[in-house]
């Protein structure tokens, strides 16, 4: 059970930071429902209104929305990624399947997306770029220069002795 402490700093932080109109508790009423199922159901309506509020689209809601607007086949961007229909239909049809960095980078090359729209692709699927990691520079240089194919990217990713995308 979260501590009396812990619950005050969660209200502070959702109300702070997601302008959600909380009826927040005082820290004497609190106090009187201690430990009570009426203190355990706020904190489960404020959990959920916190989930509900900072949620975002899936890795695949993301994904299938830039595949739509390129008006391209899947087959086509699958195939232009270098991933297998296998692997293409987890993505599919598995609602919350993470797949790897690698292949999400090779989706959104494939879709030739621009940097902010690789850098919502990544956060999707639970990464991001890091400016100290080397692939991760090669692959944000590829993407300013609108380099897409893979076979250049994995040509300059073997320049620096990294292991290719696909």
């Amino acid at each position: 059970m979260l501590s009396k402490e812990l619950l005050m700093e969660l209200e502070q932080y959702v109300q702070t930071y997601q302008q959600i109109d909380f009826e927040l508790v005082t820290s004497a009423e609190l106090e009187l429902y201690s430990d009570s199922p009426l203190q355990e159901e706020l904190q489960q309506i404020e959990l959920e209104a916190f989930i509900e509020a900072r949620r975002k689209p899936t890795f695949s809601q993301v994904l299938f929305r830039y595949i739509d607007q390129t008006a391209a086949r899947d087959a086509d961007i699958y195939k232009k990624a270098g991933i297998d229909r296998k692997l293409f239909s987890k993505i599919r049809s598995i609602p919350n399947y993470q797949p790897r960095k690698n292949t999400v980078l090779s989706l959104a090359f494939a879709l030739k997306l621009d940097y902010d729209d690789v850098v919502e692709l990544l956060g999707a699927a639970g990464y991001s770029f890091s400016d100290s990691d080397t692939q991760d520079l090669v692959l944000q240089f590829c993407i300013e220069k609108k380099i897409f194919d893979l076979d250049y990217i994995n040509q300059a990713l073997e320049y620096f002795s990294l292991k290719p995308l696909r």
